[in-house]
């Protein structure tokens, strides 16, 4: 008797593994634009997308008539069709071969695709795995870029199917790759050797060179004699460069690499080269708010200190003056070659003003300006040239004390003044306000000469010491108590405080210190001067006193 149709299905469903989620084979039998139509010997043939016969370039793997293993999603979903997944039949065959490598502990291809919390992702053959931030490299490292998107060797530390959790390690396998390799670098390696290197990690501070197992740090300040601002201006990544150990510390296994020692030191004999009051031209390479740097050749920086920078404005910020990468004129000041440092002048290669004002104006010749403000001290009176010279306060009037003399003048005003001393060298101009007008003392002197009679009125006495007498035009007087008799000397204090002008007679002239020194005239005094040999000099006198009186009354 013949088998039905029904029969011999059922008894083939007994040979073929129909539970769910098994792996399964199957023949491709169509292809079109959407799906992939399969046949894998069960109820019905299965119509599968396209797209999970596609690698990871979007290329068709199979063709018609070729076997394909296939996961069985359902044996019959209510319509009678059969659910099959070609991309969970991959992602089962992949997982075998996770499981089969972290057994044998072997090495595995993958491709870094995206950075997620604490680290990145890897592709392993359709399986996404953890890479732990830490784990990338031998070093920590920021920059990654040059790693995504590559195959690379990773080894996997830790795998959980029912979880999907794989991680992975690419610093496992570049200590083991590298292990051999170190051993033998750490061997020979010595200080002051030159060694070829590949630049692997850029950081703020420098850059880490791959010698061959072992990292080196390249710090910026190693890179080049002249200023760095950040690596990337001298090294790049991937970047093959021959560099000298420095130093090395075998116990601790660091490599410190230098790239500028290569070259010859532009410090050596540099005082030679650059003479103190040279000039030279030179490059603004960075501005700061004391000042700016300028490069004289590759590898030598100088300061032009803000003081350096113009004559008459010491406060000037150096970019009202200059600007980045200009091309300037600067003089050799100082050079520390100790401590590496240069001192350079911009305002010496222009003219100074005030050598430029001591050629022209000499001590005596009256100049014109403006005033610039009023201190303490004195006026400030701006100049031709963007100077200042200084009236102190005791050059202001002949007659009157200068913070009396100060009141009469304000910011701004027009005033004429003699110029009484230029010291270039510390830019310093004294100028003089009185000095526009005839000294009234040596009038008075030249007037009065020693032994005339002259008239005055008491200002202030201390009958132990002195009596000061206003004499005509302000001119201070004093009469000296020690050798008068005090009955005397109280007696014409009272006449004074009455203010009543009494007749003195000068006994000495102090012309440094602008004080006459008197007596007072009494009988003997007018004898004398009645004498036949004085009696013209003491009509004179008496003349003078008498036109003097005027003043007082």
């Amino acid at each position: 008797m013949k088998e039905s149709f029904s029969q011999l299905f059922q008894d083939s469903l007994k040979s073929t593994q129909t539970k769910i989620g098994s792996i399964i084979k199957g023949i491709v039998l169509s292809i079109n634009k959407e799906n992939i139509l399969v046949d894998s010997g069960l109820k019905s043939e299965s119509l599968i997308p396209i797209e999970q016969f596609k690698n990871s370039k979007g290329v068709i793997e199979v063709n018609i008539g070729d076997k394909v293993k296939l996961s069985l999603d359902s044996v019959e979903n209510g319509f009678g069709e059969t659910i099959l997944s070609r991309e969970k039949a991959k992602r089962h065959q992949s997982w075998l071969i996770l499981e089969k490598t972290y057994k044998k502990s072997k090495n595995i291809e993958g491709i870094i695709n995206g950075k997620v919390k604490g680290g990145f992702t890897v592709e392993l053959n359709d399986i996404r795995a953890f890479l732990p931030g830490s784990l990338v490299d031998i070093r920590p490292i920021r920059e990654t870029s040059h790693l995504e998107g590559k195959k690379l060797i990773f080894k996997v530390i830790k795998l959980d199917q029912k979880r999907n959790n794989v991680v992975v390690s690419r610093r496992a396998v570049i200590e083991s790759e590298n292990r051999a390799e170190r051993e033998q670098l750490l061997k020979n390696i010595k200080e002051g050797m030159e060694i070829k290197g590949i630049v692997k990690n850029l950081t703020d501070y420098g850059a880490f060179i791959d010698l061959g197992g072992v990292d080196g740090l390249l710090h910026i300040t190693d890179m080049a004699w002249k200023r760095v601002k950040h690596p990337n201006e001298i090294v790049s990544i991937g970047e093959e460069i021959l560099v000298k150990i420095l130093k090395f510390d075998k116990d601790k296994t660091r490599v410190s690499l230098g790239l500028k020692q290569l070259g010859e030191d532009p410090w050596n004999n540099i005082s030679i080269r650059y003479p103190e009051k040279s000039k030279i031209s030179g490059k603004i390479t960075n501005l700061t708010d004391y000042g700016c740097f300028v490069e004289i050749e590759e590898g030598i920086e100088g300061l032009v200190h803000i003081s350096e920078m113009n004559w008459t404005n010491k406060n000037i910020h150096p970019s009202k003056v200059v600007k980045l990468n200009e091309k300037i004129e600067v003089m050799i000041l100082n050079i520390d070659e100790e401590r590496r440092r240069i001192s350079l002048g911009l305002k010496q290669c222009t003219k100074n003003p005030w050598k430029e004002f001591s050629k022209i104006n000499k001590k005596g010749v009256k100049v014109k300006g403006i005033i610039k403000s009023i201190t303490d001290f004195g006026i400030f009176i701006g100049l031709k040239g963007g100077i200042d010279g200084l009236v102190h306060l005791s050059d202001i009037d002949w007659e009157i004390t200068g913070e009396q003399a100060v009141k009469k003048f304000k910011k701004g005003d027009k005033i004429s003044a003699i110029v009484l001393q230029v010291d270039s060298e510390r830019e310093r101009i004294s100028l003089s306000i009185k000095h526009t007008k005839k000294d009234p003392f040596n009038s008075y002197i030249k007037k009065h000469k020693k032994n005339s009679i002259v008239l005055g009125v008491l200002k202030s006495y201390n009958l132990k010491e002195k009596l000061t007498i206003s004499l005509k035009n302000n001119i201070v007087g004093i009469v000296k108590c020690s050798k008068l008799n005090k009955k005397d000397i109280e007696k014409k204090i009272k006449e004074l405080k009455n203010k009543k002008i009494l007749e003195f007679i000068i006994h000495s002239i102090d012309r440094k210190k602008r004080i006459v020194y008197l007596s007072f005239l009494n009988k003997k005094n007018k004898n004398n001067k009645n004498s036949d040999n004085n009696k013209q000099n003491y009509s004179n006198t008496m003349s003078n006193a008498f036109t003097d009186a005027k003043n007082f009354e």
